[in-house]
Formats: C-alpha cells, structure tokens, sequence
C-alpha cells in the first residue's frame, strides 16, 4: 500500500469523520476536541511554527493525522506539542505513524528545539520511545520529550 504524507491547510475541507469515529470507540476524545477547536478558532495550527498534517491511502482515504503546536504548557517559544496524533487501527503497523511522525519532526526542527507530548496509552508510549523520544515525568502534563537538533 501506498500512504502520502500532506500538510492540511484548511481541516474543514477535509473528511476526518472515520479517525474521529474509530478513536472515540478507542475511548478518546482529542480528535472531537481537534475538530471543534478548529471550527470555534481556538486552535488551528496557524501560530509560528505550528501544523498540522494528514496520511492518506490512495486519493480520498485520511489514515492518519497529527499536528505540531506551540506547547500551550510553557512560555518556552522553542518548545513545541505533538497533538492530536492518531492512526486509524487498520493502518497501524505499516510505518504510517512513523511516517507522519517524521513529517511533523522535520517540520518542527526549524520553529524549535523540542517537542513534547502526553500519553497514558502503553502502546503510545512504545510508538513514541522507539521514534526517538524519550519518556518523562518533569510535569504532569508531559509524558515524553524529544529533543531537536
């Protein structure tokens, strides 16, 4: 199969309908949080440095999405937050998180010299560790940190 790794530029213009509905049946909601941040202006990914992309299979079908943002947890400017990262379950397992990961790190590399996340999920934390981050317990809202540069 063959994924493509591409910058979302408008997140309206795109049907994210199938990664919401599969990640809320996995019990998380961040996705619905990233469609309704997008839709009130609350976060869409246009501050400095910020992105967010989507892999899709073929021409139509989004398998994947994540974005990269100021980390709203910090004053630190050089320091940003994987969000809203999620791969649809029949894709995983292909190199697509792995893909898109390496997409949003290369993005993030001239905007700032770390980025971080959160995840209580153990397979989260395997995917993240094995992609080169490196886990954390600095703040409670940080569960893995990779450093830039």
């Amino acid at each position: 199969m063959t994924f493509k790794v591409q910058r979302i530029e408008d997140l309206k213009k795109v049907d994210v309908s199938q990664l919401v509905t599969e990640s809320e049946e996995e019990g998380y909601r961040f996705l619905t949080r990233l469609v309704n941040d997008y839709e009130d202006g609350s976060n869409t990914f246009n501050k400095n440095g910020e992105a967010l992309y989507g892999v899709w299979e073929g021409p139509e079908k989004l398998v994947a999405i994540g974005g990269i943002s100021q980390n709203p947890y910090t004053e630190n400017k050089d320091e940003a937050r994987l969000k809203r990262f999620y791969t649809l379950g029949d894709a995983r397992r292909q190199g697509v998180g792995s893909q898109l990961l390496s997409e949003l790190v290369n993005h993030a590399k001239g905007n700032f010299k770390k980025i971080t996340c959160r995840t209580e999920s153990a397979k989260a934390d395997a995917f993240y560790r094995a992609n080169g981050f490196e886990e954390t317990h600095d703040t409670p809202d940080t569960t893995h940190v990779l450093k830039l540069g």
